[in-house]
C-alpha cells in the first residue's frame, strides 16, 4: 500500500477539525500548531478536501474550515481519495503489466490486498476515529487560543459525535 504522508496527514487533520468544529470554523494555523503539519501543506490538502465536498471554508476574521457533512457519513477512504492518495499495493496500478508488460506472479495477491484495504478503510468513519480520540483523552479536547477570536477558550468539552 502506498499510503504516504499526504493521506495520513489528511486523516489526522480531519480528526482535529471534527473535534473542534462545534465551536465554529477551525483555522488551519491551529491545526498546523497542534498536529505539527506544515501550514502550506495543510492549505494544499484542504483545497482538495473542499473540492471533494468534505469541508467548507469560511472567509474573513474568525474564518477557517468546517465539516461539510456529518462525520458518520465520511470514511477514511473518502478522505484519502480526496487528496488523490492511491490505495494500490500493485506495482502496475492494476494494469497487469507488472513485469515486462506482463502480469507478475504475485499480481493477484497484491490486487486482493488492495480490495481488503479498500474494504477496511471504507468501513471506518470519521465519527469512529473522533470517538476513539475522545475516549483516549477522557472527552477533553484542548483548544489552542486563536488570536483572531474575540474570547479565548482554554478547554472545551467535546460531545461524542454520532457513530
Amino acid at each position: 500500500m502506498r499510503l504516504t504522508t499526504k493521506g495520513r496527514f489528511a486523516v489526522t487533520a480531519m480528526i482535529d477539525l471534527a473535534l473542534r468544529c462545534s465551536e465554529g470554523p477551525v483555522s488551519l494555523a491551529g491545526i498546523s500548531d497542534r498536529q505539527k503539519i506544515s501550514l502550506s501543506y495543510l492549505e494544499q490538502l484542504f483545497g482538495k478536501l473542499r473540492r471533494y465536498g468534505l469541508v467548507d471554508s469560511v472567509r474573513g476574521p474568525g474564518g477557517g474550515y468546517c465539516l461539510a457533512r456529518p462525520t458518520s457519513e465520511m470514511t477514511v477512504t473518502d478522505i484519502i481519495r480526496a487528496v488523490d492518495e492511491p490505495l494500490d499495493a500493485t506495482q502496475c496500478g492494476g494494469r497487469e503489466n507488472c513485469r515486462d508488460d506482463e502480469r507478475c506472479m504475485t499480481h493477484e495477491l497484491w490486487s486482493t490486498l488492495n480490495d481488503k484495504m479498500y474494504e477496511f478503510l471504507s468501513s471506518v468513519t470519521l465519527a469512529e476515529l473522533v470517538n476513539q480520540q475522545l475516549q483516549r483523552t477522557g472527552g477533553k479536547v484542548a483548544v489552542v487560543h486563536d488570536a483572531r477570536r474575540s474570547r479565548p477558550r482554554a478547554r472545551v468539552k467535546a460531545v461524542a459525535l454520532e457513530s
